[in-house]
């Protein structure tokens, strides 16, 4: 059987402070990449000009394609353009400020162990600005314990992302396949938490507990790893809740609406409709804090708080957060 085609979806927007350290570390991989496909959402820096000049000087290159958005798609749109214009039956998605272990293209294929394999992430070294290490990794920022990795590994990763997204896009690599099932993306989910999702739904994940890239840490990332101390916590508890309920439940609506078109399996599209439900109930609380009291234990009792959230943190946070901004 020949090797798979091996992709790299590049996005970019304003990134030429850390992007030469990026293209340096996928040009040097133990094992060669078979293309690299950049998409450049409306840079006004030297953003572009500065691949072609780095894969001109690289006689070795692979293939380069760049498109260049005169109007800025956002994340999630920006890699669905990327990922779209791949050819390559492996993709591995890459943002711009990150640095790759120079094994992490060699890594990733291997753990594609067989065919029903559709995604594969893992593990990542946390590098501030100046590329010094910081303490904790991304599974620890994310409290992404072995409990959560071994119920991944073991087929049960749809249930653990109804909870939440254990998956981040720069750590992953997916088939072509679940791109193609997964396409378009939906406006209310993030590209790395869809495709998780769906890989979920139609195959199986590998979650690698090797760091394989440094995710870089600096101020400006779209969406970055954040360690919680006490103060974040209670920041979380306490900040308005109106539109991240309001996001959820449109981002659960939408995975019961597709469902049927990844798997017929009757009892997951059960716990996407009781998901629903849940979250139907959550962006339904009143403004008024006294009022939430009675449907909130309601909706614990029905054990839908754990099975498809944080638990009792997310009784806390729905008894006490406020549901409009303070004036």
């Amino acid at each position: 059987m020949p090797a798979p085609g091996v992709s790299v979806a590049l996005c970019t927007h304003n990134g030429e402070r850390f992007l030469r350290a990026q293209l340096e570390s996928i040009l040097g991989q133990t094992r060669a990449v078979d293309e690299v496909v950049v998409s450049d959402d409306a840079s006004t820096d030297g953003t572009v000009a500065l691949v072609r000049a780095t894969f001109a000087g690289h006689p070795d290159a692979p293939p380069l394609t760049i498109l260049e958005n005169a109007t800025a798609l956002g994340v999630t749109r920006n890699f669905e353009q990327a990922i779209a214009a791949t050819t390559g039956d492996i993709v591995l998605l890459s943002d711009q400020d990150d640095v790759w272990a120079p094994d992490r293209v060699a890594k990733t294929l291997a753990a594609f162990s067989g065919e029903d394999v559709v995604l594969v992430h893992g593990d990542a070294r946390l590098i501030d600005a100046q590329g010094r290490v910081l303490p904790a990794t991304l599974y620890s920022s994310y409290s992404v314990d072995a409990a959560a990795l071994h119920d991944i590994a073991s087929g049960h990763a749809f249930d653990q992302f109804l909870r939440r997204n254990l998956v981040t896009g720069a750590t992953a690599a997916i088939r072509r396949r679940l791109f193609d099932a997964a396409s378009p993306f939906p406006d209310d989910w993030v590209h790395d938490e869809w495709l998780s999702m769906v890989a979920s739904a139609t195959g199986r994940i590998v979650p690698l507990t090797d760091s394989l890239i440094d995710y870089r840490q600096h101020g400006g990332n779209e969406i970055g790893a954040v360690t919680l101390g006490l103060r974040g916590r209670v920041g979380r508890l306490t900040a308005p809740g109106a539109e991240r309920n309001r996001r959820l439940l449109a981002r659960a609506t939408v995975l019961a609406e597709r469902y049927p078109g990844f798997d017929d399996d009757p009892v997951a599209l059960h716990a996407v409709r009781e998901k629903v439900e849940h979250e139907r109930v959550r962006s339904g609380l009143s403004i008024h804090r006294a009022a939430r009291i009675g449907p909130v234990l309601r909706e614990w009792r029905t054990g839908r708080y754990s099975r498809f959230g944080g638990g009792l943190q997310d009784v806390v946070r729905d008894l006490i957060q406020p549901l409009r901004p303070s004036s």
